[in-house]
């Protein structure tokens, strides 16, 4: 198992400071944005790294003596998007990642299966979650026969490049469950299409994601670890919870393409994204190794820090103890 750390926490610095966190935590692996919701900070010479072996060789000089590699590349996006400026930019920031990683010796590429509209001629996705009327199925069938011929599209350009894309199983996006994945095989054949195992979204849903590995076997191709802590809230608002406050322009807030924008998290939130062992113990994280490990030996196992109680390095160290331990107590046994 490797372990490292996706470097978005990280985009404060630059790539050889953030390479001196991640090695001085004792890991081993950077997991780099390239792309998507986010700009590629730490490799913004993709373009030429994807046309030219001298740009990609260049860049891998970078990581020599540092002891950590890289371990993938991020670009989490909408690519089904209904407004065509994003889905578009989106799409090609994958086709652009799978080319770079290709060149750099990479094998994996991360996104996410995207979310269409629900109709012809919207603006906005529309994520079905409990489909239990007739107009919602319509929705669904809809939604399917854009991402279908997307995806076996882009199952080709990858197994072309000898590039796996793995998929996040992350709310608002048409692929979010095991269901779904399995789904998207079946209606594309593709090889070369999988999962990003990152824990937390299924945990939030009240899926176990070391089931969820075991049952998706070999199409689990990387992975995130990343916590989730169930608050009490979701006693009175379910785990649906829609309470986010929308950010003024005057505010600190993040482009997710076009004029779309991350809102901000409930501050009475039903559940939140935390540290290593702040929602599950050592003790859990050990049986997700164990499970990972059946499937795939390397995996590559990247820290993703989102807990906002914690800082920067602070969340990082938290995690990495936590799953140093976990490791070392599968190894043990």
């Amino acid at each position: 198992m490797k372990l490292g750390v996706y470097n978005a926490v990280l985009h404060d610095r630059p790539l050889e400071e953030a390479l001196e966190v991640i090695g001085g935590l004792g890991l081993t692996g950077i997991e780099i944005n390239s792309g998507g919701f986010l700009p590629p900070v730490h490799i913004p010479e993709i373009e030429e790294i994807a046309a030219s072996p001298a740009a990609a060789k260049a860049y891998l000089a970078r990581f020599e003596g540092t002891g950590v590699e890289i371990a993938g590349l991020n670009c989490n996006g909408n690519p089904l998007h209904p407004n065509a400026e994003i889905a578009e930019k989106h799409a090609e920031d994958i086709r652009r990642s799978i080319r770079a990683a290709a060149a750099l010796g990479q094998t994996r590429v991360v996104t996410m299966s995207g979310l269409p509209g629900g109709e012809p001629g919207t603006k906005y996705p529309n994520w079905i979650v409990n489909a239990w009327n007739s107009a919602a199925l319509d929705v669904l069938d809809y939604q399917w026969e854009i991402a279908a011929p997307f995806w076996s599209e882009m199952d080709r350009f990858a197994k072309d490049h000898g590039v796996k894309v793995a998929l996040e199983l992350h709310p608002q996006n048409l692929v979010f469950n095991a269901r779904d994945v399995k789904k998207l095989i079946e209606l594309t054949g593709a090889t070369h299409i999988g999962v990003e195992m990152d824990a937390s979204h299924l945990f939030w849903q009240q899926a176990d994601p070391i089931a969820v590995v075991r049952e998706l076997g070999p199409l689990i191709f990387h992975a995130a670890a990343k916590d989730v802590r169930i608050n009490p809230n979701a006693r009175l608002n379910g785990v649906l919870d829609n309470g986010f406050r929308r950010l003024s322009p005057d505010e600190a807030r993040v482009n997710l393409g076009g004029d779309e924008w991350a809102n901000e998290w409930p501050t009475d939130s039903s559940w939140d994204f935390v540290a290593l062992g702040k929602g599950h113990d050592t003790e859990y994280w050990t049986e997700f190794i164990r499970a990972l490990h059946e499937v795939d030996p390397d995996m590559c196992l990247n820290i993703e820090h989102e807990d906002t109680e914690l800082g920067r390095i602070e969340g990082l160290e938290v995690a990495a103890e936590v799953l140093k331990d976990a490791l070392a107590a599968f190894e043990a046994e």
